[in-house]
Formats: structure tokens, sequence, C-alpha cells
């Protein structure tokens, strides 16, 4: 139950009212009318600016717009008032049955409020991680694996059909540094001083497992094959052994892929999707041999000055035509990655959603040209960066890896702090904003510490119906108990604000899906537990809002179901971002 959605239809009859009395102009584009939460609380429960948005095109002034709206919207179901402020907003304030009623489909729905059809069934493909198997994951991976998973979950509730997919890096020259690596730490385990390890290879610890599974299987055979021979065999040892560690660490963090997909499998098995791709893009006229002209400013990467192969994305946004041969006549990473893309698109994906580190922000213009082309434009790419984290510890960095020696490992983050604050705190921020992640901070049991006081609503509401039952042994309070209690007398302005926040939910899920932005949920999840607090806190002063009155059962039912409301919603937003909705806090 959308009440944004309910009473955009009202204000939209409203219009259409007046187009037919003609009082503003037929052919008006309504699409950009909203209805919202005000900015301000005290000015109502609804707000439309819809006078706003029309009046140019009407050629009347906003205010007069309004003036006519609003004396419509004043007759339109439950609405108690409809002012006029500033130059034409429109603030409407509803009638307290109807925020009851509201209360009551939240209780009859349970965990399902707030689920959507937006989506409609559409196919979205969300790749997330996608770190290169050469080693463990690091702290900033686990920022866009647990803002992937929770874009996923959050698409799902609002009705797209997803599926959650890794690209692995497993071609190109990092995995042959792997392999070297991996080679060096086969001899350590056959019992050779191998000394310091040499710059440019991978040093960290996390490579001796795989020399000792490379010494059990080949004994000292690899010694005496030249590097062409050994090197295919310990490469492929050492990615599967990575992504064995890799996918640990995921599971560590509840997070699973229903895709692997391999960069490699893309030219192997007799296949070459790469070079079908270029030549599909070549048959639809964006592909050309050329040479590109020298770069200004900094350097690019990928600029040779030669006759080559290049796309054309400069017709599709980009800043310069890329090139997708090299000299060496290999493939460059960008033409691995449209067919890539391409090969998405062909299993039936029209929304394609990135999550890349923000060190690949330079990438995304080229990958956007890249999927306008092969989607003839029909295909939406939405990359998501996430900035990077700083790991703290009572406000000093943390810089020393156990495991890595370089860095800190998601795992170690994960074993010392828990799931819950890391996932929460990994979505409490937007995902382009730099982020600081205190190890000290996330375990405090504060309102300082955004999880503890989310989990600590739910585990408080929860509380209310163990106390309920003990006090009050015969009072059901399965759902259809709750479902016809007598809500109205649910009048305190605290109560009445707990109700309007929840009927929130709805819109806030609609939200944050279309614009794939999952932090909105831990923002309203939050808000939404510190409007409960300051009710259960209220009613410490005030003896009649308590939430269990053993002598008023009628009292007890309808705060028993505003309270079933609360968890209700707050489990979902929990289980939207992958933390634990707990039933007590010890």
């Amino acid at each position: 139950m959308n009440v944004f959605s309910i009473y955009l239809g009202h204000v939209h009859d409203a219009l259409n009212a007046l187009v037919k009395e003609g009082a503003i102009p037929a052919g008006l584009d309504f699409s950009r009318v909203v209805v919202e939460p005000p900015k301000d609380e005290t000015h109502g429960d609804l707000a439309t600016n819809a006078a706003m948005v029309l009046a140019k095109d009407a050629k009347q002034k906003p205010r007069d717009i309004a003036e006519k709206l609003a004396a419509k919207l004043k007759s339109a179901p439950h609405v108690a008032k409809a002012d006029v402020a500033g130059p034409g907003f429109i603030n409407l304030a509803l009638e307290n049955g109807f925020w009851l009623e509201v209360l009551r489909a939240a209780i009859g729905a349970g965990k399902d409020f707030g689920r959507s059809g937006l989506g409609k069934g559409e196919k979205v493909n969300v790749e997330y991680v996608s770190a290169n198997p050469t080693g463990p994951m690091h702290v900033g991976h686990g920022r866009g694996a647990v803002f992937g998973d929770a874009l996923a979950n959050l698409l799902s509730f609002a009705g797209y059909a997803v599926t959650r997919e890794y690209y692995i890096n497993d071609a190109g020259a990092q995995v042959d540094v792997l392999a070297r690596s991996a080679f060096l730490r086969y001899r350590e385990a056959l019992g050779d001083d191998i000394g310091a390890i040499p710059e440019g290879l991978y040093p960290g610890d996390y490579l001796v497992p795989v020399g000792k599974a490379l010494a059990e299987k080949y004994g000292r055979t690899l010694l005496q094959k030249p590097d062409g021979d050994w090197l295919p065999l310990v490469r492929q040892t050492a990615i599967d052994m990575m992504m064995d560690m890799i996918r640990e660490d995921l599971a560590a963090l509840e997070i699973r892929h229903e895709v692997f997909f391999s960069e490699r499998s893309l030219t192997s098995g007799g296949k070459d999707k790469v070079a079908e791709t270029i030549e599909f893009l070549r048959k639809a006229g964006h592909i050309y041999e050329g040479r590109l002209p020298p770069p200004k400013g900094a350097p690019v990467e990928d600029w040779e000055d030669r006759e080559q192969t290049l796309f054309s994305a400069t017709a599709f946004g980009d800043d310069v035509d890329r090139p997708l041969m090299k000299s060496d006549g290999t493939y460059t990473y960008f033409a691995a990655d449209m067919a890539y893309h391409r090969d998405k698109i062909e299993r039936g994906f029209r929304t394609l959603i990135d999550v890349w580190g923000a060190d690949h922000g330079g990438y995304v213009k080229r990958m956007n040209a890249a999927v306008g082309a092969l989607g003839a434009g029909k295909v939406a790419l939405d990359v998501k960066l996430c900035q990077l984290v700083r790991l703290m510890r009572a406000g000093e960095p943390v810089k020393m890896s156990k495991r890595a020696g370089e860095f800190i490992t998601l795992r170690e983050v994960v074993d010392e702090v828990g799931v819950d604050p890391v996932r929460f705190m990994m979505l409490f921020r937007k995902n382009d904003a730099q982020l600081d992640f205190d190890l000290a901070k996330v375990i405090e049991q504060s309102r300082d510490n955004p999880v503890f006081y989310v989990q600590y609503a739910h585990a408080r509401g929860r509380s209310v119906f163990r106390n309920a039952k003990e006090a009050m042994p015969d009072l059901s309070t399965d759902a259809s108990a709750l479902s016809a209690a007598d809500l109205t007398v649910l009048s305190d302005e605290a109560e009445l604000a707990l109700v309007k926040k929840l009927a929130q939910w709805p819109r806030l899920v609609e939200a944050a899906a279309e614009f794939h932005e999952p932090h909105r949920v831990a923002f309203y999840l939050y808000d939404l537990a510190s409007t409960f607090h300051s009710l259960w806190n209220k009613g410490k002063d005030a003896p009649h809002l308590r939430f269990i009155m053993e002598d008023n059962p009628k009292f007890t039912m309808a705060r028993l179901s505003l309270v079933s409301g609360l968890v209700g919603v707050l489990a979902s937003g929990l289980a939207i971002l992958g933390v634990r909705a707990a039933e007590e806090m010890r």
C-alpha cells in the first residue's frame, strides 16, 4: 500500500478535472508531478510539486494553479487539509483514520509490506566484486560486494528478476604474474631456498598453500619443463585455489553469486567471442581502421601511433575512439569487456548494472559507449562506483595484515567485528562517498553505532511481545488478532509519527530500486528506529503510552499491532541489507 502512489493518482484526477473545466490547458505532461513527504513535517503529511512543474507549459503562475488544485484536493478521500505554500507547493494533511488503515495493511502483509511489482519481472544483471583472482579480498572489495549484494536484494524485493554475477579476470598479464608467484612457492614447498620475493611478484603468504598443492600434485616434474609448459598448469591451479578462497571470503559475508563468468572462456573452447563481437560491430558500421591523434594533457594508456582497429566510441558519447587490437595482435582489455557485455545482452538482459571500484571511473564512458552500440540503444548500463574504505581503530588508521602483508583482508575484518556491522556500515554511506570504517565504533552499543541502534529497535520490538505473553498469557497476538485490533486508540502524536514513518516504506523501496541506491534503505531504517526509540522513551515518563497495560487489553492490542508493523518493516529492510534482525541484544 503505497500512500504516495495513491495520492499521486488523486492529484492526477484533480488535474484532469481542471483540464475538463478549462481551468488549465489539455495536453500537459504530468510525468514530472510527484507526491512526496514534505521537507518540514510540520507542514503536513504529503506534498506535491504539480503547480510548479506545470506552470510554464500551462502559461499560468504556479500559485494560481496551486490554488485551483488545492481546492480540488480538499475533496479527495481522507484529506483533512490542503494548503498552498511558498510559490506554489501544495501540502496535504490526511485524516488519522487513514494512517491507521495503512498500519492495518502493514500488519496483514507482514514482511511482504512494501514488496513491489515495480520491476514487472524484468531481467536485471548485477555484476559485482569481480576482483582479480590474484589474492584474498581486501576491505575495498568488501564494499563493492556488500553494495552489489544489497542492490540485488533490493531489486528482487521490488519485483525484478535478478542475476548476481562475478566476472573472473583469468586472462592477461596479472594471472601470469600470479602463476610465477605460485611457482616460486612451489619451489619453496620442495625445499628450495627462494630468498626474498622478487619485485613484481605477489609476496603474500596466501600463496604458500598453492605451492604445497602443486608440490603434492606434480612433485619435482615441473622444474624440468620450460615456461611455456608449466605456466598454464600452475596458472590454472593458482586461479582455482584463489577463486575458492574468494568464494569462502564472500560466503563469510553471506554473499553468493549465481554466475561466475570466465574471461578466458571468451576465447577458448574453439570459440572467439571477441572476434565475433568486433565483426558484429563492424557490420553495424561502428568499427574502422584508422589512426588516433596523440592525447591532449595526460597520456592515454592505450594510445599507439599506428594504423589500428578502432571502435567509434565518440559516436556514443565517449571522448575518443577506442583501440581493440594491440600491436602484437592480441585483444585489448576493452575488446574483451565488450564481448562480455554482448554475452549478457544475448542472455536476454536489458538492464545491466556493473559495480566497480572508484579507480575504474575513467572506464565508465567507454563502457557506456560500448553497450550503447551493442544494444542498439535498447539496453541500459548503470555503472556504480564504490569509493575507498579507510580502515580505522578508535580513530587511528589500520594498515598491516597478518595474512596479506600489504593490506587488511576482508576476512580479517569480518572475523573481528562480525558480518552485520560490516554489511550495515558499508551501506550507511552513499557508494560514491569515501567511507571511514572504525573497527572499535562498529561494535559499540550506542546510538552512535547505527547497526546496533537499528538491530536494538527490532530486538526491543520483539521483547514487547515476549513481555506481553508473560504478563497477559491469554492474549492472542497472532496476525489475525492484531489485524482486528481497535487501532483508533493510537492517537498520540508519537504513535502517529511512527505509523507515518512506516507508511513511507513502500515508496522508499521503489525509489531506492529505481535509482539503484540501497543506502536509502539503511538511512530509512535508522530514522525508523529513532522514531520508535523516541516513542519508547516517551512511554517511560507517560504510563498511558506504555506498550503493555495489563488492565487494558484493548490498548495493549493496539500497541502490539503498532509494534508488529514496526518489526515487520525492520526485518524486511534488514533482510535487504543482508543484516540479521536480532531477536534480543545482550
